[in-house]
């Protein structure tokens, strides 16, 4: 699922960045640049579910997507929103 939402940003003109700190990560704007930033210390599930989120913050309804990926950013929102 990393390999596929990647693609989506990567395809969408989103830039990635996995980097080390004390941080989760999420969707940023750098000098006009729009990012999703990833601690590269965490589990693929959880570098996953960043991504998810991060896209879903830019945006997915008017782009197409496979439906296993639009329902695992859906998922992930969901879980957010629990939380």
């Amino acid at each position: 699922m990393v390999k596929e939402l990647e693609s989506l940003a990567a395809h969408s003109g989103i830039g990635l960045r996995y980097e080390k700190g004390d941080f989760e990560g999420g969707y940023c704007v750098l000098k006009d640049e729009r990012l999703i930033v990833v601690n590269r210390k965490l589990p693929p599930a959880r570098r996953a579910s960043i991504l998810a989120q991060g896209l879903a913050e830019i945006g997915i309804d008017e782009l197409y997507l496979k439906p296993a990926v639009r329902e695992f950013i859906e998922d992930e929102l969901a879980k957010a929103a629990r939380s």
